[in-house]
């Protein structure tokens, strides 16, 4: 039989220096790991190798690497942390020398906090549980907010305002000052001890997200003090678990340092975050039953977002000879087609990150929204491209069908502004809408429009990177000698491309000084 030396010498170790370059783990994640009992405590000795600075280092068994690509395979698929650990939980972990391993009694604490910080409201919650949450959003008595994807505050109740940021931030009329990183660092009291907890979580979520190299790009008027300070804390920071319904521990304190709660519930939706931080007696069942209405609790914080300063592009798009063919077919199958030509379209909006808007009649208006994604105009141009093509398709098929001569164009505009964006609450259902000329220029656009031509503004245009404009075919179609040329990277007025003896020269006097160009499709 093997005695323990002999036992121990057949083992294949491996340094946590190697373990980290080898994983690509932080070293807080590493001893987080060690904490939670998920991979043994390493062996502490004199490092082998004469290079390494450090008087003793941490050795490990080499099977700890096929634990921790484990968990990272694990944690991929969407399993929590306390999930993992059930399923690498053995009834005994012992040394390679037989000892069982016991947890510190002083280590316990820090231990529970982390696996309770993975934990889903699905899971058993304490007794002490008793007062119920409202189910409304306006209800809610406790700190909550809306975080966008570009982590700004969206919406904010008065408990989150007053206890957490301490002034009225429905006031930050620009949406990348309601940056929560942003407003965190530049308070005076943003950095003491108790709000590092704070601030680390949401960082959490900035790290799942946005590469360090990048942070820099995280805000609009960033220092490169605050860069600083974000970087030397992002490699210690762990991404969170997404599931339907989350819940941490997390202690949440004023900026007088009372403390205000004891976990944080977090909803992903495709438009953010919910967060609602809650004290320790309050019913997580009160808030799955909230939870649980996931249509109507993001239409609710949609119909409530605050009005903001936000950078969009407008895209509105008109079916050409509506009229007449409303006249020609039976009003069951105008119908049909205006269904057909909205299913064929909507893929692509989505796909663009485009946000519905309030149009009339037949047309289609949509925003691509700066705070959704970074490339929103290369978006709404992107967008523009693949509908054209899909509705020559519907063309092909509905000529087919109907063996008719008209031809079904989609005339497009687009435009970019910087105007006061959002709801209209008292409407049905919810609208978006920006206050100023940027949707009235689009819509002129799109009469102007002809034969499926996709118009956009030369303000527009010069906001493109010079990599993005060297994708794109644009310019303006002349007339030489009865023969048409496109004179390719150029722009035009409108008021040079019409006559005035023109019947609709009247209807583009607003926009008769604008420059603009047609998208002809990609190089």
């Amino acid at each position: 039989m093997m005695n323990e030396y002999t036992q121990k010498a057949q083992v294949k170790w491996i340094s946590s220096l190697d373990i980290i370059d080898k994983t690509n783990i932080s070293r807080a994640t590493l001893n987080n790991y060690i904490k939670m009992n998920m991979i043994p405590k390493p062996d502490v000795k004199k490092p082998g190798e004469a290079s390494v600075r450090a008087h003793m280092l941490g050795y490990f068994p080499e099977t700890v690497i096929d634990i921790i690509e484990q968990i990272k395979s694990l944690k991929k698929q969407g399993y929590s942390m306390s999930a993992i650990i059930q399923k690498l939980k053995k009834p005994e972990q012992t040394t390679t020398e037989g000892e069982t391993i016991m947890p510190k009694s002083e280590d316990a604490p820090a231990r529970e906090k982390l696996i309770q910080s993975e934990k889903t409201v699905s899971t058993m919650m304490p007794e002490e549980t008793i007062k119920p949450l409202n189910l409304t959003i306006n209800d809610i008595d406790c700190p909550a907010y809306l975080l966008n994807n570009s982590f700004e505050i969206d919406w904010i109740n008065a408990p989150a305002a007053d206890a957490i940021f301490q002034q009225k931030i429905s006031a930050i009329k620009e949406l990348s000052a309601r940056n929560i990183l942003r407003l965190l660092m530049r308070n005076a009291s943003g950095y003491q001890q108790k709000h590092f907890d704070f601030f680390d979580f949401h960082l959490g979520f900035v790290k799942e997200k946005v590469e360090k190299s990048d942070l820099d790009k995280l805000y609009e008027g960033i220092s490169l003090n605050e860069v600083e300070n974000l970087k030397t804390r992002y490699d210690e920071i762990e991404i969170h678990p997404i599931q339907t319904v989350n819940k941490a521990f997390l202690e949440l304190y004023d900026l007088q340092g009372n403390r205000i709660s004891n976990y944080v519930y977090y909803m992903v939706f495709r438009e953010g975050t919910l967060f609602i931080h809650a004290p320790v007696e309050s019913s997580a069942q009160g808030i799955m039953d909230l939870f649980s209405c996931r249509g109507r609790v993001i239409n609710d914080l949609l119909r409530q977002r605050m009005p903001t300063l936000v950078s969009f592009c407008v895209l509105v798009a008109d079916l050409q000879n509506s009229v007449q063919i409303c006249a020609e077919l039976p009003p069951e199958e105008y119908f049909e087609l205006i269904n057909q030509m909205w299913a064929c379209v909507e893929g692509s909006f989505k796909k663009y990150y485009g946000t519905y808007g309030k149009h009339v009649g037949d047309g289609m208006l949509y925003y691509f929204l700066k705070e959704r994604d970074n490339q929103y105009l290369m978006n709404a141009i992107s967008c523009a491209l693949e509908i054209t093509e899909n509705i020559k398709k519907l063309n092909m098929e509905w000529k087919i069908r109907r063996g008719w001569l008209n031809e079904l164009y989609l005339n497009i505009g687009i435009n970019e502004g910087h105007e006061y964006f959002g709801t209209i609450p008292s409407a049905p259902s919810i609208e978006f809408t920006a206050l100023g000329d940027s949707v009235n220029y689009a819509g002129r656009l799109s009469d102007f429009a002809r034969y499926g031509a996709i118009w956009v503004t030369k303000n527009l245009m010069n906001k493109l990177t010079a990599e993005e404009k060297a994708g794109i075919r644009y310019g303006i179609r002349r007339i030489d000698h009865d023969r048409e040329i496109i004179v390719e990277n150029s722009f035009s007025r409108i008021m040079d491309m019409i006559t005035q003896d023109n019947v609709k020269a009247s209807k583009f006097m607003d926009i008769a000084t604008i420059a603009v160009t047609e998208i002809l499709g990609r190089m």
